[in-house]
């Protein structure tokens, strides 16, 4: 991965009479903020709903490039991927692959030939056809460049063609049962060839929505895709505006500024509760707020300092001090995701045993720093320090802005410890990866994740994965904060908001305001 650094200044578009004259000025940085984008953010009324309306979201994560392919972070696949970017095959809220820009896909017997018929009628949003040659060229430039986010995931595919019209195939060299999953995600995503808009900061897609403007540091905002190869979204707009303080995201939605927030904070949702034009779901997730060591670098390098950590920290404690949105998890994979175990007994809260792996370790008294993005709550920080410091660890934290954790953290590794909400599903092969800013290397990890790669079944693929997770934990490679529960506040009316992984993947085709 190659995240970008920040980027300064208003990025907007407008929509034109043409598709083209859309694009042309969407690719353009225009110093100009939509006064429908900015009514878009004042009060509600009873009028707006109806085909016409616009939806205001709030968020707290907004990407600091539009990049799909480079930019790294969840705040991208959060809102462009099914909504402005499509794949042959996309995901079900359950996880299940479901075709998309591909009417049908076959696998051969031996899992090596992946052939897929390409839906007809399917348009980008300049207008122009979708073609087997747009596929090939954009599932071939994310294999060949590691600079694209996921590039790695298409290293086993060996060749990507268009054996006939309408058709594309991947051939591989060995079964990879999480194929289809990936090209659910990024790597899998359809680009049109001949487009010249800047990534950074327009989108050209095949999905229900366009991105008309983006106010950095305030809102991105969605236009109905008109010309939309499939259903007809039922809003014109959607607004998503970035609030990263909890308590004035809720005070927003409690004064009638946003019709969705997304997540609410745990310790806030009193204030919404009881009001009759809101309600508040309670929702599922892979999210995984993990506490990473640098298993590359000392102290980390001493299995006993990891351990001493992890049973340094109470979860439940945790858990409640961030307002019960979560479940203890225990090791790498949570309970949604193929290979899940329970393993919370593995390293449970013993402070006192905690101690004694310290001393056997040479550090009784141990210096950390923990450096974490101010997106998540300071409150994690506050418990984390308060029990560390109970087996003698002092804990300094800094809390730092979100590209600053890209660059800093993510990009170059330097850091001792780290948290980080990991929203993405089946993503355990970051831990059989060792030039991930984990740091974490075991061969045996390794080879368990490339034989769940390589399985044939979904049984052989289940018990691969889970004899990896409980070496790493087991290993204790890092601390497996929560899997987050996550609570989604929606105002009366509106109706096709996903409430499950929404701070993953937010598919907001069915959206509708009534």
């Amino acid at each position: 991965m190659s995240p970008l650094l920040p980027r300064t200044g208003t990025r907007t578009g407008t929509r034109a009479g043409t598709r083209s004259a859309r694009l042309a000025l969407a690719a353009t940085a225009v110093a100009v903020v939509s006064a429908l984008t900015l009514t878009a953010c004042s009060g509600s009324s009873d009028d707006r709903g109806g085909a016409d309306a616009t939806v205001r979201v709030g968020l707290v994560l907004e990407p600091t490039s539009l990049d799909i392919r480079k930019q790294s972070g969840a705040a991208l696949d959060q809102v462009l991927i099914d909504n402005v970017y499509q794949g042959l095959v996309g995901r079900t809220a359950d996880g299940e692959i479901r075709d998309v820009l591909a009417s049908r896909h076959e696998v051969s017997a031996d899992g090596r030939t992946y052939t897929f018929t390409l839906r007809k009628g399917t348009t980008f949003q300049d207008g122009k056809p979708v073609t087997a040659a747009d596929v090939v060229w954009s599932l071939q430039q994310v294999k060949d460049d590691a600079g694209y986010v996921d590039s790695a995931k298409l290293a086993g595919v060996t060749s990507i063609s268009s054996p006939s019209d309408g058709v594309v195939e991947l051939r591989l060299a060995k079964p990879d049962s999480d194929l289809l999953f990936t090209l659910t995600g990024r790597a899998g995503l359809v680009l049109e060839q001949a487009a010249r808009n800047d990534l950074s900061d327009s989108a050209n897609g095949t999905g229900p929505f366009e991105v008309s403007s983006w106010k950095q540091g305030d809102s991105l905002t969605f236009s109905r895709n008109d010309d939309y190869w499939g259903t007809e979204p039922k809003v014109a707009k959607i607004v998503f505006r970035y609030i990263t303080d909890p308590s004035t995201a809720v005070n927003a939605m409690a004064n009638g500024d946003l019709d969705v927030l997304n997540p609410v904070d745990g310790t806030l949702q009193g204030q919404l509760q009881g009001n009759p034009d809101i309600a508040l779901h309670r929702g599922r997730t892979t999210d995984k707020y993990t506490l990473a060591f640098n298993d590359a670098r000392a102290p980390f390098t001493d299995v006993r300092v990891r351990k001493a950590i992890r049973q340094a920290i109470d979860p439940k404690a945790l858990i409640k001090a961030v307002g019960g949105t979560g479940v203890e998890q225990g090791g790498p994979i949570p309970e949604l995701d193929p290979g899940y175990e329970d393993l919370t007994a593995i390293d449970a809260y013993d402070p006192a045993n905690a101690k004694k792996l310290l001393a056997e370790a040479g550090k009784p008294d141990l210096d950390l720093t923990l450096t974490y993005a101010n997106v998540y709550p300071a409150t994690i920080g506050d418990v984390l320090k308060s029990q560390l410091a109970d087996v003698g660890i002092t804990l300094k934290v800094e809390r730092v802005d979100f590209a600053t954790w890209l660059s800093q953290v993510f990009q170059d590794k330097d850091f001792q410890l780290s948290m980080v909400d990991h929203v993405e599903a089946r993503d355990f092969g970051n831990w059989a990866n060792p030039d991930y800013y984990f740091g974490y290397d075991n061969a045996e990890v390794q080879a368990l994740y490339a034989e769940s790669l390589a399985a044939t079944s979904e049984t052989a693929k289940v018990e691969a994965l889970r004899k990896a997770a409980r070496i790493v934990s087991e290993d204790a490679a890092g601390e497996w904060l929560y899997t987050a529960t996550e609570i989604t506040a929606v105002r009366k009316g509106v109706t096709g908001f996903p409430v499950d992984g929404g701070n993953s993947r937010l598919d907001l085709s069915k959206l509708a305001l009534g």
